[in-house]
């Protein structure tokens, strides 16, 4: 569907940011968005498949491309990693994680690449009318993401100190071990910890969405006139240029996060 099909700017802009979603249970509390879970499984799959098919067919000798590209980006992730994580063998979980987590958000991120309109007709053919194909400009899918990553830090952080030795770090640090620095101690590290879930969650989302936004703004300028076409599409083209930028950055820095946040997991206090 292209955007003159559309009453007016709003309408069109609304109808893209609406989610295909599916209340669950008869008082429908509980809502999932459908295009965000099956977007992110689906590139999921392709994604993490690729490199389980490329590696599994590696060779000793010359590698092809694809085999070279993979083991950079392997050995590029890795890297990161070591520099951030000195308290085990990296090897066995955190790069495997941070690698994954790299790879799935470029993909997501990705997505906003595509033309809207585009992939609305197709989807149209099928009979879905509304459908957001950037899973990580949703924020129930950042939030997931970021709330794995601190459920992975409580379950490291237990791992390596004992129930006891992290209760012991909850009520005793950072300002000390009198009873009465529990409050202070416990109520500062709760703080902590939900601070790093939401930041790492809204940094991704906020400049996904914001790049859809835009998107969404050029194409409506294209549909004003011949010259908004051609204004829209040379802005577009610059745009998407830049945003290829962002697509890799914003996927490198959640990478990251998720390295540091499972590191700090393992300090002792």
């Amino acid at each position: 569907m292209a955007a003159g099909t559309y009453n007016n700017p709003g309408e069109y802009i609304e109808h893209h940011l609406t989610f295909f979603a599916k209340p669950v249970g008869e008082d429908g509390f509980w809502t999932l968005n459908v295009d965000s879970l099956a977007t992110s499984i689906i590139l999921g799959v392709i994604g993490l498949g690729s490199i389980w098919w490329v590696v599994r067919g590696a060779t000793s000798g010359v590698p092809n491309r694809r085999q070279a590209f993979v083991e950079l980006l392997i050995e590029f992730v890795d890297d990161q990693a070591k520099g951030i994580f000195y308290q085990g063998d990296r090897s066995k979980f955190i790069a495997p994680a941070a690698l994954t987590v790299f790879v799935w958000v470029v993909l997501m991120n990705a997505m906003d690449l595509l033309p809207i309109d585009m992939i609305t007709i197709v989807l149209g053919w099928f009979h879905l009318h509304e459908w957001r194909p950037v899973p990580t400009a949703d924020v129930n899918t950042t939030f997931a993401l970021s709330m794995s990553v601190f459920v992975l830090s409580i379950y490291f952080a237990i791992a390596v100190k004992g129930l006891g030795g992290w209760l012991h770090e909850m009520f005793c640090a950072p300002f000390g071990a009198s009873p009465l620095l529990w409050p202070a101690n416990l109520l500062f590290n709760l703080v902590e910890y939900v601070s790093k879930t939401l930041s790492h969650s809204l940094r991704l989302f906020g400049n996904m969405y914001a790049g859809e936004i835009l998107f969404l703004l050029l194409w409506l300028l294209a549909a004003t006139s011949p010259a908004g076409t051609l204004f829209a599409i040379l802005l577009g083209l610059g745009w998407a240029i830049f945003h290829i930028l962002i697509v890799l950055l914003q996927a490198y820095i959640f990478m990251m996060l998720t390295i540091v946040y499972i590191s700090m997991a393992h300090e002792h206090h």
